[in-house]
């Protein structure tokens, strides 16, 4: 699902542009070039590296080659002497019965399995069975006490099917007073859900899909889910999995009503304070069977030694994978390369490790650069490293996403995603200002875009963690023309075999990116400061932990 959902992030960073800036110690304008970033694009999107899915030859060539390259920059090892940080994954296969039988007091129906629901799963039971189990409507499946909003109060779930609204209550209610308005938190994230029916004791969760609610049609996740997923290996866990995770249509959820004797009413009562869950004497009945392989992948980590205070950390991210090889395009091109998503934020982070070791002094804090496998299957090498940290998440001073960068020109705003959760953007906003910037608002506030990509997993944890970028103002073409760029990219790119290395790329913006990142992070690796949570933020209690 991950590979679809991180849209929004692709292009923040697509549209992503800014003028060099002056830090203490050293000017940066001149430390990043474009021939050394295209080469790095170049190798790592190339045939030869079959689209890097995790599991396959592709990896192990993008690791050697990531290995290598930090060694050459003259980094650490950034794991005990190694640059490697072992990832467990498990491979799920579901195979779903072609249908799901719907039994109420007012009728009986089949829905069909990909077109009307999808379901998976991350327990490896070898078979998995829905037997008449009952339905509960829990709104939208939240318990947000700094809301005063609980859909499960005075309801127990246990055991049983839950049904649940996708994006926050004020999103539908157009409310700004409910939650953050259509602004989304991360209750309104699918993940989240899945993680409170879990902890609800539920023995599976439907998400009703709406594309508006979403921000992406459910094509998407028909050709998300449904088949091989990867996951994180948990044996010997005792955390709880609800047994199915999935997705229901609009059409088909109308349809489930309908056998209870109720319509979509009902499901407008959720987005009012104090609603109750609502048992509706609907069962369930279908079957999966599943097939597991275990295997694990890798993080590659490098670092620099911090001169003053070796125990503080700056983190820098990119994920290194992307999708392998897959369906043939119109030409017949089967291999993914994801020369932008993500092999130019992976080049990127190459050019960061390079650019702090050319600085005259070093850095006072530790600054670590760190290569994250499974962002495309779930953001599972960053979750991995958030759950098993070589670094204490209580020493780490912020952590710094790339997900993609600008290959074309400059751009004169700047965009915050998920803007007023930390102070670390504030940083952010005063480097571009100072680079004659200016500030746009966030386009789909209510797509989520901060929780779908690989700094999120740091920011669950309690770490600031920074999603930023450009807006759409082209500084030769103006909004209409850096619009024009950025859906293109979606449109005919993203994801396809078509996102491919292309020599006429300027990387005008993206030089300008990463002059602007290699200065926020400057700022904290030469100095004293902390970052931290705003107040409304849902992780500010999670740094206090």
């Amino acid at each position: 699902m991950q590979s679809a959902i991180s849209r929004s992030s692709v292009l923040l960073f697509l549209a992503a542009a800014f003028a060099g800036c002056n830090q203490p110690s050293q000017q940066s304008a001149d430390t990043f070039n474009k021939d050394s970033l295209m080469a790095h694009i170049k190798v790592l999107s190339s045939d030869e590296f079959m689209g890097r899915r995790p599991f396959t030859i592709g990896e192990e060539k993008t690791v050697d080659y990531l290995k290598s390259t930090y060694a050459r920059l003259g980094t650490e090892p950034g794991n005990n002497g190694s640059y490697i940080q072992e990832v467990p994954l498990v491979d799920i296969t579901v195979n779903a019965d072609p249908t799901m039988k719907v039994r109420g007091a007012k009728g009986s129906l089949e829905l069909k399995n990909v077109d009307d629901y999808i379901l998976a799963t991350e327990r490896t039971d070898s078979v998995i069975t829905l037997n008449n189990d009952e339905v509960i409507f829990a709104g939208y499946g939240v318990v947000a006490p700094e809301y005063g909003w609980n859909d499960y109060d005075g309801i127990d779930v246990k055991g049983k099917v839950v049904m649940v609204l996708v994006n926050d209550p004020g999103f539908n209610a157009g409310d700004t007073t409910i939650f953050k308005g259509r602004t989304m938190t991360y209750y309104g994230r699918w993940t989240y859900k899945y993680e409170e029916a879990a902890r609800q004791g539920a023995k599976a969760c439907l998400i009703v899909h709406n594309t508006a609610a979403a921000s992406y049609p459910f094509s998407v996740v028909q050709n998300s889910w449904g088949k091989s997923n990867l996951y994180l290996d948990t044996k010997g866990s005792t955390q709880y999995h609800c047994a199915l995770n999935g997705w229901m249509t609009g059409d088909a959820t109308k349809k489930l009503l309908a056998t209870a004797g109720k319509d979509t009413t009902l499901l407008a009562l959720a987005d009012k304070k104090g609603f109750k869950a609502v048992p509706l004497g609907v069962k369930l009945s279908t079957k999966v069977k599943v097939t597991t392989v275990y295997n694990k992948s890798e993080n590659v980590i490098a670092k620099i030694t911090g001169s003053k205070h070796p125990d503080e950390y700056i983190i820098y991210t990119a994920h290194w994978d992307h999708l392998g090889i897959g369906k043939p395009d119109a030409k017949g091109d089967t291999i993914y390369n994801g020369a932008i998503d993500n092999a130019s934020g992976s080049a990127a982070l190459l050019e960061m490790a390079r650019a702090f070791k050319s600085q005259k002094e070093k850095p006072e804090r530790t600054v670590i650069f760190l290569s994250v496998t499974s962002e495309e299957q779930g953001l599972l090498g960053s979750k991995y490293y958030a759950e098993h940290p070589i670094y204490p998440l209580d020493k780490t001073v912020a952590e710094i996403n790339m997900d993609g960068v600008n290959a074309m020109g400059k751009r004169k705003d700047v965009s915050i995603s998920g803007q007023g959760q930390s102070t670390l953007e504030d940083y952010f906003v005063e480097a571009a200002k100072a680079q004659g910037r200016y500030l746009s608002p966030e386009e789909k506030p209510e797509a989520g875009g901060y929780f779908r990509s690989d700094h999120f997993n740091f920011a669950k944890k309690g770490v600031p963690a920074l999603n930023a970028g450009g807006g759409t103002d082209d500084a030769a073409g103006g909004k209409k023309e850096g619009k024009r760029q950025s859906d293109e990219y979606v449109d005919k790119h993203y994801h396809q075999p078509s996102d491919e290395y292309d020599p006429t790329w300027t990387f005008e913006g993206g030089l300008d990116d990463l002059r602007l990142f290699f200065n926020v992070g400057k700022r904290l690796a030469y100095g004293s400061e902390w970052p931290v949570w705003k107040d409304g933020s849902e992780f500010k209690a999670l740094r206090k932990k």
